[in-house]
């Protein structure tokens, strides 16, 4: 606890004879140091000690110092590392305090228009104030000590697909934001609804936050995920339904859905898991969000239309959510027009540019087609794993189109890569036939054989 209560004319006169005392004194707290924490009458000198130190490295003289701040200033002598311990503590709480009542009298506009996410960030940003404590830590010191606190606290989560987590060395990580990607009508909610049924059905709480479909619709595809019924036949069989969600969900992780309007920001998000928290006793271990296209950045003003700027904020935004609650957080986000007829996606596929994929940790691309979808078949395209090196690998899964389950294959089951080529390879025999006596008729031929050999080299 700090031992001044008021930081009158001359605590603020000492502080600054203690900045001028040391120069490694003063290196310490440059990061936090700020003129407008100082009343008006040693703010230039505030001002003059830090340019004049960025600009020649080294403290000006108290000649130069006093001249012009028009100030009478003199070093302490000698300072005792004691001292200088007490100095920066007291220090880093009058800059906390400062800038939080900085913070506050700039957010009176904000609170009067009800920005409430605006005058958080700028709370939240005077509370994380405060000098370099943790230098990191020693490579060559405790390798197994630093090895067992990973597996400890970072270890990967399970998908519930045994050929993503395969190619994602285990699953996914806490602290991380996942994409998956796909044309519009391409199974992104699909995807993330049935990874929340797998996290809630492992023990993880989850919450599943949509800013398009209803709690209603988005639960009724969620029954037919769990109790094995159809769609169209949840209604005829309620009570049977009602019986096997329960079981299913008794010891489990809970599961919540909540619809949220489009244009939310990450800060609505963690108001929302706070107050969740708070009412509920839960800690959510999950975030599904339905989708990052459909958010905004935190109190920036910047057009629905720039999307690679508004993407790039959302996205970090959401990563330091997850980063800040060491949650899962995966998301989705629409491909464009581009990627409607290709059977390979990569980042220029993105709607809205690379912002989101910089970001990301890991970006997986959704693909099906009618025939593969008629056959119960999709297949994941890993665009890019920070962690792993499953860039470039893909990953058949099985869709019951009835109770829209998104399984592993079982050994021995046909993949849909395999189903993709083969269907390209009717569709080619169809069409390729060539009468020799037509103009250019040899070199068809030739395009058309040398796509063949492509083709049969996918499979």
């Amino acid at each position: 606890m700090s031992d001044i209560k008021e930081y009158t004319d001359e605590i603020q006169h000492m502080f600054v004879q203690f900045l001028i005392s040391d120069g490694d004194l003063f290196s310490r707290c440059m990061a936090i140091l700020d003129s407008d924490h100082f009343i008006r009458k040693y703010r230039p000198v505030v001002d003059f000690i830090k340019s004049h130190t960025q600009e020649h490295n080294t403290l000006p003289t108290i000649e130069q110092i006093n001249a012009v701040g028009k100030v009478e200033l003199e070093p302490i002598a000698n300072v005792t590392p004691e001292h200088q311990d007490w100095f920066l503590s007291e220090f880093e709480t009058f800059c906390k305090h400062k800038a939080l009542e900085k913070a506050i009298i700039e957010s009176t506009d904000d609170l009067e228009n009800k920005n409430y996410g605006a005058v958080e960030e700028r709370v939240k940003a005077a509370t994380q104030i405060g000098l370099i404590k943790d230098l990191g830590l020693e490579y060559f010191e405790n390798p197994k000590e630093r090895l067992e606190w990973i597996k400890a606290q970072a270890g990967a989560v399970s998908t519930g697909w045994k050929g993503i987590d395969q190619k994602l060395y285990g699953g996914l990580n806490r602290g991380e934001i996942t994409i998956f990607a796909a044309p519009s009508g391409g199974g992104k909610s699909l995807f993330l609804q049935n990874l929340g049924v797998n996290w809630a059905l492992a023990g993880l709480n989850v919450v599943y936050v949509s800013l398009e479909l209803s709690e209603q619709l988005i639960s009724m595809r969620l029954d037919s995920m769990v109790s094995g019924y159809a769609a169209k036949e949840i209604m005829k069989n309620m009570d049977d339904v009602d019986l096997k969600v329960r079981m299913k969900g008794k010891g489990k992780g809970k599961f919540r859905v909540k619809y949220m309007p489009s244009g939310i920001s990450a800060n609505d998000l963690r108001v929302f898991l706070r107050e969740y928290e708070i009412q509920s006793g839960i800690k959510v271990d999950a975030l599904l969000v339905d989708y990052l296209d459909l958010m905004m950045p935190i109190s920036k003003k910047i057009s629905a239309e720039n999307l690679f700027v508004k993407d790039k904020f959302v996205s970090e935004e959401l990563r330091n959510l997850s980063m800040e609650r060491n949650i899962l957080l995966a998301t989705a986000s629409q491909l464009g027009r581009s990627a409607v007829e290709e059977i390979e996606y990569d980042h220029s596929h993105i709607a809205g540019g690379i912002s989101k994929i910089n970001t990301s940790d890991n970006v997986i691309g959704i693909f099906t087609s009618n025939a593969m979808r008629e056959r119960g078949r999709y297949q994941v395209q890993f665009m890019k794993t920070r962690s792993s090196s499953g860039v470039g690998s893909k990953v058949d899964l099985k869709f019951n189109i009835d109770t829209l389950r998104i399984e592993d294959l079982e050994e021995g089951e046909e993949g849909a890569e395999a189903l993709q080529t083969a269907t390209l390879m009717d569709q080619l025999k169809r069409s390729s036939v060539i009468k020799a006596d037509e103009p250019d008729a040899q070199e068809a031929v030739s395009q058309s054989l040398q796509l063949r050999e492509f083709l049969k080299g996918r499979k």
